[in-house]
């Protein structure tokens, strides 16, 4: 059985570079919980933006799918699941809320964590979750090309229970300690249950919501306001290398967890990042409707569709949207490309160089 203790295991961690993520994660809090502060009104649009994106990004990483429109009348309750995929959706977004509205008295236990797998399947009916696996499983990813990527056994099924209580004291144990940093932990708490993968179906889902709970837990709320999920979907092929280099050596207590700690310091370093993006638009005071459009479009990467700028731009409403992509468009400050349902619009770079 393997040694969960994480006292001595966090200080093989503090290289320049990790200590430049916390250092740079700690400062970023401050200030977001400053602006967090000021504009609570405002930023509840930001809240229902990151639970729809969360609740679709992280399911979709597992494969579970529904349509946008479906989705997010799901997530905001206002229709019920029609099948298997909307039944799983729904029960991501109430413990999606659980961990929201009652972070603060979820303690990491096992009783705990097998509640809230018992949530995630609520809606398949009784029995769906809230128990361990109950037959060996193992880890085998591969790529959207049907490549394998790595391939990985996980503790036994008869080890689980005890592995998960083992993990949960570790983790609490090591928090004790006052001069332990918990962004520190988090990562290596993740990673060790993804490794236990005590589920028969839900240990990635899981392992996101309870991503957001350490956060959540150690102070870290940038998670209310921008998906974590959809950034680790985006990232998901640097993900699974980061996994695949911990994850060597596991079962022989060898295995390097810096890999899988920079990505995770990096996702939350990059949540900040667009949380400061987006409400940069928000609060600026004389920043009139049109032009938090025009600068959204400016500073994305790429294209962007009609849909994506409603999603991003709470208090804005899809009318708004439309008429100033025309008036954008008219102007040839925005290039409009495709057609239909298809059509998206990107910054003309070459007319705003012409007036500079």
């Amino acid at each position: 059985m393997r040694n969960y203790d994480y006292r001595e295991k966090w200080k093989e961690l503090l290289t320049p570079e990790i200590i430049s993520l916390l250092t740079t994660i700690h400062e970023y809090k401050w200030k977001q919980r400053l602006i967090a502060k000021r504009y609570t009104g405002v930023l509840s649009d930001l809240e229902d933006t990151a639970r729809i994106r969360s609740t679709k990004s992280s399911n979709i990483i597992d494969g579970i799918y529904t349509s946008d429109e479906r989705l997010k009348k799901i997530v905001l309750d206002k229709t019920m699941p029609r099948n298997r995929n909307e039944q799983e959706i729904a029960g991501y977004r109430d413990v999606l809320n659980t961990i929201h509205r009652d972070y603060d008295y979820i303690p990491i236990r096992s009783t705990l964590i097998l509640q809230l797998h018992r949530d995630l399947y609520k809606f398949r009916g009784p029995g769906a979750g809230g128990f361990f696996k109950n037959a060996d499983n193992t880890i085998h990813d591969v790529d959207e090309n049907g490549n394998g990527r790595f391939r990985f056994q996980p503790v036994s099924s008869l080890e689980t229970p005890v592995a998960v209580e083992q993990l949960c004291a570790a983790y609490d144990q090591v928090l004790k300690e006052m001069y332990v940093d918990p962004l520190l932990i988090m990562p290596m708490f993740i990673l060790d249950f993804l490794c236990i993968n005590p589920f028969r179906d839900g240990s990635g889902r899981m392992s996101r919501l309870l991503t957001l709970l350490l956060l959540y837990q150690a102070g870290y709320y940038v998670g209310k306001y921008v998906s974590i999920e959809a950034l680790i979907e985006r990232t998901k092929d640097s993900c699974y290398e980061s996994l695949q280099a911990s994850l060597k050596g596991w079962h022989e207590e060898t295995n390097d967890y810096a890999p899988f700690v920079k990505y995770l310091l990096g996702v939350t370093t990059a949540s900040y990042l667009e949380f400061f993006e987006r409400t940069k638009l928000i609060t600026s005071e004389k920043m009139s409707k049109p032009e938090r459009i025009a600068e959204e479009i400016r500073n994305h990467a790429g294209t962007i569709t009609r849909a994506e700028l409603v999603e991003q731009i709470p208090n804005v409403s899809q009318t708004t949207v439309q008429r100033t992509l025309t008036e954008l468009t008219k102007q040839g400050r925005i290039i409009k490309l495709g057609a239909s349902r298809n059509i998206r619009y990107k910054w003309n770079w070459n007319q705003e160089d012409e007036h500079q």
